[in-house]
């Protein structure tokens, strides 16, 4: 039975989160629109480097050699290229040998209004504009950084290994907003008091549930998918994250809870090819050891 559109998990992609396009940005920002264009048609031929999310996207499609009659995820590409200028990057995507059909080339527009359109439930790009529009919106999206481990193989290579931080992540902020208005002592006796009531969902929460749904195809112990959540929270605010996955019945495989120490050491560990998060401080850690997703949202972006 051919798995139903609605029912893939469909990522969206900016052309600077997939490919390294520093090159020719750095000719649109010092030398401006027109020169850009001409730089693009005279290199077309050129193949574009991986950028920072390129080794995510071989491994979300590479889920798809599983099961190639019912292929479970789509990878669309969004870009504020014109179609013209936008040649190379299609020429980029077949020299790698990826599997993308679809795209949208704005000329200069912002993408997000075609995140809906292709059904998308993630959106990825280096332009911080666009993923707040689309957060706004609803949709998990984060700003891609730069990051010198982005070309880095992670040890586990055959298998997607995607980690989120908690709070105004996967669950909203309002346990956070508590913690930077009136301290870490409220924040913990309020997760306390309402340990048994699960936390509403952050912007993450569809994403990490259609994960949930393609792990579910497979034995726990052959999952070509692995997830983790690593948080700044210690106990006692554990118990409530716990509860919480368990009342939205999905699985995560790992959760560590690190109660304020830095993030980076744990995320190499892990083998991570993506972290999400939504504090800046974080963010720069991990990009020196993974490929990052700054997610703007919620009380630390305000």
């Amino acid at each position: 039975m051919q798995i139903a559109q609605q029912e893939k998990l469909t990522v969206a992609i900016s052309s600077r989160a997939l490919f390294n396009l520093d090159e020719s940005h750095a000719v649109f920002e010092n030398e401006g629109i027109a020169a850009y264009c001409r730089y693009q048609v005279e290199h077309e031929d050129i193949p574009l480097e991986p950028g920072v999310a390129f080794g995510l996207v071989k491994k979300l499609l590479a889920l798809n050699e599983r099961d190639p009659v019912n292929p479970r995820v789509e990878v669309i590409l969004l870009s504020r290229n014109s179609a013209d200028t936008g040649l190379r990057i299609f020429n980029s995507i077949q020299h790698h040998g990826l599997d993308i059909g679809r795209a949208a080339f704005t000329r200069g527009e912002s993408t997000h209004p075609y995140i809906s359109a292709f059904g998308a439930q993630l959106f990825l790009s280096a332009e911080p504009g666009d993923v707040r529009k689309a957060l706004e919106a609803g949709f998990a999206a984060a700003t891609i950084l730069p990051s010198a481990a982005a070309s880095v193989v992670a040890d586990h290579s055959s298998q997607l290994r995607i980690v989120f931080d908690g709070d105004a992540v996967l669950f909203s902020d309002e346990s956070e907003r508590i913690y930077k208005w009136e301290g870490l002592g409220a924040f913990e006796t309020n997760e306390v008091n309402a340990a048994k009531q699960p936390l509403p969902g952050g912007p993450f929460k569809n994403f990490l549930a259609m994960l949930h749904q393609i792990q579910l195809d497979y034995p726990a112990d052959t999952s070509p998918i692995r997830t983790a959540l690593i948080t700044a929270r210690g106990a006692p605010a554990h118990e409530r994250v716990i509860r919480t996955l368990r009342a939205w019945n999905i699985r995560i495989d790992e959760a560590l809870f690190l109660g304020g120490m830095d993030k980076g050491a744990f995320l190499k560990a892990f083998g991570a090819d993506i972290f999400f998060d939504d504090q800046q401080k974080h963010c720069e850690s991990a990009r020196q050891h993974v490929a990052t997703g700054h997610v703007p949202h919620g009380v630390a972006n305000e």
